[in-house]
């Protein structure tokens, strides 16, 4: 892989990682005790009651937006992962066969951490 192709990808890489941060902003906050872990927060609510409904409404917003960013948070890793592969000069190598990973497998996915032949190992 030349530095063009390796520059696209970086570019593509950083522009998901950004949108995945934004994504993350909505749903969630970093852990200031780990700032690699996000934990999910809830909208606020106008009216302090404990109304069992809003309760149960809350608990539900909690869960699914704990789903979300379990999900966000590995793709944030590839990215990461794939970005400091980048910068060691070992991004576009399967991690299974060592072999170089299909451009086309890049493009669908440039944090892509094995060739075709691996995708599901």
């Amino acid at each position: 892989m030349d530095k063009n192709d390796t520059q696209h990808f970086k570019e593509k890489l950083l522009e998901e990682k950004t949108k995945l941060i934004t994504e993350l902003q909505t749903v969630g906050k970093v852990n200031p005790n780990n700032p690699e872990d996000w934990e999910p927060v809830v909208g606020e609510k106008g009216d302090s009651t404990a109304d069992p409904n809003d309760s149960a409404d809350t608990i539900e917003e909690y869960e699914g937006n704990n789903a979300l960013i379990s999900e966000l948070e590995i793709q944030l890793r590839d990215i990461n992962a794939a970005l400091e592969k980048i910068e060691n000069g070992t991004y576009g190598v399967c991690e299974i066969s060592g072999h170089p990973i299909e451009t086309d497998r890049l493009e669908a996915n440039p944090s892509a951490r094995t060739c075709k032949a691996h995708i599901n190992n």
